[in-house]
Formats: structure tokens, C-alpha cells, sequence
């Protein structure tokens, strides 16, 4: 099983980060190798949604359905896609009204062994570039502070 997990410190609100995270139809916009994103079901505590994902002419798609507790944590749970185990969390911990630790965690597995390295790669990639992605997202939307 690969497992991830990268943090940083922010110059923006729990809220913000949350809420950035949260809008994934926009991560095509901003994160590397992310070819679509699509919302299948959005309520108050719970996001679903499907992300398309493509590197190196490797492709794949997963859906997730995220349970959120604004503004501070977000779980992810693998509703389908090429994964034997998926299970994900975001935690966004208030350090200052205008700044935050932002947490990324994801551990998998690959379904087929064949299709095990190369996607896993691909995952792995991705989710190494999460935090920054979004780190540098947040800079762009809400301005960056000294």
C-alpha cells in the first residue's frame, strides 16, 4: 500500500482552505494532471464527485464521496474506481484568523497488479503535488500576504 502525506503552512484562513479544496469542478484549472472534475452529489456534509486523471499517457478515473466538517477536516472514501483500498483525509488546523496548517493524507492500493506501477505513479504524482497545488492556488485567488 502507498501512503502519502504532505502538510504546509498557510497564509489563509481554515475556511478558505477548506472551501478551496472543497470546489474540486475547478482543480482542472490548477492541478497537474487533473483532465476533469465532476460533481455528482453535493450536500452540506457530503461531496461526491469523479476526477479524470491523465499523465504520461496513462489514464484513470475515481469517484469519491468526501464527508465534510467545515472548516476543519475532510474525509475521502473510494465509491469506484481502479483501487483495492483508498481512504484520504484533509485537515485544515487554524494557527491565526488569516493562517493555517493544511494536512494531506492518502493511503492506496492498486487493483490490478499489472496496472499497479504505472498507475500507482501516477497517484502517487499527483497527490505529492496536492498541497503545493493548492497552496499556490489560494495564493492566486486570495492574494498572497508577506
Amino acid at each position: 500500500m502507498t501512503q502519502i502525506e504532505r502538510s504546509a503552512l498557510v497564509m489563509h484562513s481554515a475556511e478558505k482552505m477548506f472551501d478551496l479544496v472543497n470546489d474540486v469542478e475547478r482543480y482542472p484549472q490548477f492541478l497537474p494532471g487533473c483532465r476533469g472534475a465532476e460533481v455528482l452529489h453535493s450536500d452540506e456534509h457530503t461531496l461526491e464527485a469523479r476526477l479524470d486523471l491523465s499523465r504520461a499517457g496513462i489514464r484513470q478515473s475515481f469517484v469519491t464521496r468526501n464527508r465534510l466538517q467545515r472548516p476543519a477536516s475532510m474525509d475521502l472514501e473510494l465509491v469506484d474506481g481502479p483501487f483495492s483500498e483508498f481512504s484520504g483525509r484533509w485537515e485544515f488546523k487554524p494557527l491565526s484568523e488569516e493562517a493555517c496548517k493544511v494536512q494531506f493524507s492518502l493511503s492506496f492500493s492498486i487493483r490490478n497488479p499489472l496496472m499497479a506501477a504505472a498507475a500507482g505513479k501516477l497517484f502517487s504524482e499527483l497527490a505529492n503535488q496536492m498541497v503545493g497545488a493548492m497552496s499556490a492556488r489560494a495564493d492566486e485567488i486570495y492574494g498572497k500576504t508577506a
